[in-house]
C-alpha cells in the first residue's frame, strides 16, 4: 500500500513567505501540524517540504535529470531489489523486515553509528528506526551502491519529519 499526502505547512499556507505570513506565525505552524497525529506521521516514509512555485521559476530552464532519467533511475533499481528478493513474499525493500532487513540494509559502521546517535536524539521508534534502513537501502540501490553507508543513513535521516519550530 502506498500513501502519499500534501499539506500547507500552517493554516494561513504562507509561513516562510514575509510579505504573506500572518502574525501568529512560527506558532500558528506548530498549532497546525499538531493537529496530524504522531503515530500516522511515524508510517510515512519521506517528508519533503517544497517551497512555493515563482512566477520566475516557471521560466527557468528545466532541471539537469528529468523524468525520464530519474524513471530509468527508478525501473533500475526496482530490478536489483527484484533479483535480491527472488521469488519469494517480499518483492521491495519496503516490504522487508526483522533479520533480512538487517542483512539487506545493515549499514556500514559509521552509517550504523549515525543511525543510532540519530535515533537517540531525534526519539526514533522501532517503526522508525525500520523505515529509515528501509529507505536507505533504496537511496543505496538507486545510487548503485551494493551496501549501505553512512551517506544513505544520512539521506534517509533527513527524510524524517522534524518537529515543528516553535
Amino acid at each position: 500500500m502506498q500513501l502519499i499526502a500534501a499539506m500547507n505547512p500552517c493554516r494561513c499556507g504562507h509561513l516562510g513567505d514575509p510579505a504573506l505570513a500572518c502574525s501568529r506565525a512560527p506558532r500558528c505552524a506548530a498549532d497546525y501540524q499538531a493537529k496530524v497525529s504522531g503515530p500516522l506521521l511515524d508510517r510515512i516514509d519521506l517528508h519533503v517540504e517544497v517551497q512555493a512555485v515563482t512566477a520566475v521559476d516557471l521560466v527557468l530552464p528545466p532541471p539537469a535529470e528529468g523524468s525520464v532519467e530519474v524513471a530509468a533511475r527508478v525501473a533500475a533499481a526496482r530490478a536489483v531489489q527484484t533479483a535480491r528478493y527472488g521469488d519469494g513474499k517480499v518483492r521491495t525493500n519496503a516490504e522487508v523486515d526483522g533479520e533480512a532487513l538487517e542483512q539487506v540494509a545493515g549499514p556500514d559502521e559509521a552509517g550504523r553509528q549515525l543511525l543510532a546517535q540519530a535515533a537517540a536524539a531525534m526519539k526514533l521508534s522501532a517503526r522508525g528506526y525500520t523505515r529509515v534502513l528501509r529507505v536507505a537501502r533504496t537511496i543505496a540501490d538507486l545510487a548503485g551502491a551494493e551496501k549501505v553507508g553512512r551517506v544513505h543513513i544520512a539521506e534517509a535521516l533527513s527524510y524524517r519529519r522534524r518537529a515543528p519550530v516553535n
